[in-house]
């Protein structure tokens, strides 16, 4: 997502999109990446030649400083989260040339949405986007920020993947980030950043947390199947595995309604301390093997500078390089 034109010009470009590795190569792609979240600031540069980790810093953030909604003003406490910003880029130079900035899964709203056809030009598709959005998103569609991108669905039929968001709600993140003279290029939200990081073609879930955000996604053979972001009552530190499993039967359920088959594996992330808990409460509803996001095949062939970033839960910095973002 983009708050210019760019992005859904270079997208039509490239003509029909079968994989969603092509949707985030159609971006302008700077080897900085920020990521502001509701408990932290963080930084990456990634080198130009072979995309090893040069530089990364991670500043956390008060609590209340940013309360990620769809709707609502995000950030509550902007001199915070400039300070906080400022320590990261005094360590990760190179925010006057353009980033990447990520923000919180809640303020982008992702919808599969099925066509019957969708004009190829920009300009034409996005008013029918805007449309079929008018019921389905809290806000007036027509002061959003829309991205899409085109997979064939699970009968040959043609599915958009539409991300959309208030454009006020992004100018926070941007004005937060533009105070300190950096260029924002691309706006996106973390976890379709972390997308890259799952490479198996069989049906994959994706839990992640981050701070009180659960986001489920389930993507089988490059496409997304399931897409949703849910404010939890608490943290992962004093959330109880019934109450994950509780939001991520629903998805799962309605992948196996609607592809006919279950899923074939689990990765976690955001996790922390107590991922092992969960990890053994999925393994024990789901019977399919759960492993943390780190442990995907594309990750073990990452240097040591990036296995450290996912580990430390930055696992979206990494899938921001893995797309090309170096």
């Amino acid at each position: 997502m983009t708050s210019s034109p760019s992005l859904t010009t270079q997208f039509y470009e490239l003509g029909p999109v079968r994989r969603l590795e092509r949707w985030l190569t159609a971006m302008p792609h700077p080897s900085l990446v920020v990521d502001i979240a509701s408990t932290h600031v963080a930084a990456a540069r990634w080198g130009k030649i072979n995309g090893s980790l040069e530089a990364y810093a991670v500043e956390p953030l008060p609590l209340g400083a940013v309360l990620p909604s769809p709707v609502e003003m995000n950030v509550a406490q902007p001199d915070a989260v400039r300070s906080a910003l400022r320590r990261v880029f005094s360590q990760v130079h190179g925010h006057e040339h353009g980033l990447v900035l990520l923000v919180p899964d809640l303020v982008v709203r992702v919808f599969i949405l099925p066509f019957d056809g969708l004009p190829r030009r920009a300009d034409e598709a996005l008013p029918l986007l805007r449309w079929r959005l008018k019921k389905s998103v809290p806000f007036d569609v027509d002061e959003t920020v829309v991205s899409w991108m085109r997979q064939v669905g699970k009968d040959g039929n043609l599915e958009i993947v539409t991300a959309v968001a208030r454009q006020k709600i992004i100018r926070e993140y941007e004005e937060i980030v533009e105070a300190l003279d950096a260029k924002v290029g691309v706006v996106l939200s973390s976890t379709l950043a972390a997308l890259p990081l799952i490479d198996e073609s069989d049906a994959t879930l994706l839990v992640r947390m981050s701070g009180k955000t659960l986001t489920t996604v389930i993507v089988r053979g490059g496409n997304l199947c399931v897409y949703r972001s849910t404010d939890m009552p608490s943290e992962s530190a004093q959330l109880e595995p019934q109450s994950l499993l509780d939001e991520i039967f629903p998805a799962v359920a309605y992948y196996q309604d609607t592809w006919g088959g279950a899923v074939d594996r689990v990765r976690l992330s955001g996790l922390g301390a107590r991922e092992e808990i969960f990890r053994r409460a999925l393994s024990e509803e789901l019977k399919c093997p759960v492993g943390s996001l780190a442990e995907s095949e594309r990750p073990l062939h990452l240097d040591s500078g990036a296995r450290d970033l996912l580990h430390q839960n930055l696992d979206a910095l990494v899938g921001w390089m893995m797309n090309g973002g170096s």
